[in-house]
């Protein structure tokens, strides 16, 4: 027999997931002592085994419990399995291909279209990855977790090409000396905001202004937009505040 301490090192995994296991009936130990200790079987051994299998093709625990509890035709699930992560697979050749371009691109120092920029993003999954940095800084820094909230993959897509335009748009009107109040730099600040506002999100000129304030008051946000030009947050807030002057 085995301990649960001793179950979480062979399989690799921590005694808190076996308890898990055990609460919701996945895993129940074929003993449990007086005194309240889990003991394991070979049978438990195997049976964990075919839990970690499934984990590994993302198998949720209610699917898995039930493929190992007889009630899901197993071979029918595991071909549809197959099939999902023949998918996946494919949708990741994909995403090297826009990495390479991207790379390729950055050496090159020509910038890629929109449409191969964003080609890779689509899924929930994919967005979380891209935004685990941020989120992990926000959570750090302000106690604010985004990571749970649910993400509209197409209108993220969306949003990361308005954003990508609005950014290329500004640091080329910088990049060309245009001041800061510059009427093509305010209708394109409206047009901007315009598209935020159909999204039902902060669009006042005072939303802008905090915005473009706090980019370059937070160090991850302000690194974020000098990589792209140096000294484009500090004239993105400059242009904030002459927009904000005109239309508040």
């Amino acid at each position: 027999m085995y301990t649960v301490r001793d179950v979480a090192k062979i399989a690799h995994t921590t005694v808190k997931t076996l308890h898990y296991y055990h609460k919701i009936g996945l895993l129940v130990p074929e003993q449990t002592t007086e005194a309240g200790y889990r003991l394991y079987g070979k049978n438990d051994l195997e049976r964990l085994q075919q839990i970690l299998f499934y984990k590994e093709l993302d198998f949720s625990l209610k699917e898995i419990k039930q493929l190992l509890d007889g009630k899901l035709d197993r071979e029918k699930t595991l071909i549809h399995q197959k099939a999902l992560l023949k998918q996946r697979i494919e949708h990741y050749h994909e995403l090297i291909k826009t990495i390479n371009l991207s790379i390729k691109s950055a050496k090159e120092g020509v910038d890629l279209d929109m449409d191969t920029m964003f080609k890779g993003f689509e899924t929930e999954q994919e967005w979380q990855e891209a935004l685990k940095e941020q989120n992990e800084h926000l959570k750090k820094e302000y106690n604010v977790d985004l990571s749970n909230q649910i993400i509209n993959v197409e209108s993220m897509n969306e949003l990361a090409l308005e954003a990508q335009s609005f950014n290329k748009d500004m640091i080329r009107f910088f990049q060309e000396g245009f001041a800061p109040g510059h009427l093509a730099i305010m209708e394109r600040v409206k047009k901007h905001l315009s598209f935020l506002k159909r999204k039902g999100l902060p669009s006042s000129p005072q939303d802008f202004l905090n915005q473009t304030k706090f980019f370059i008051t937070d160090d991850f946000h302000r690194n974020m937009l000098e990589q792209q030009q140096v000294g484009y947050s500090y004239f993105l807030h400059v242009v904030a505040e002459n927009f904000c002057h005109q239309f508040k």
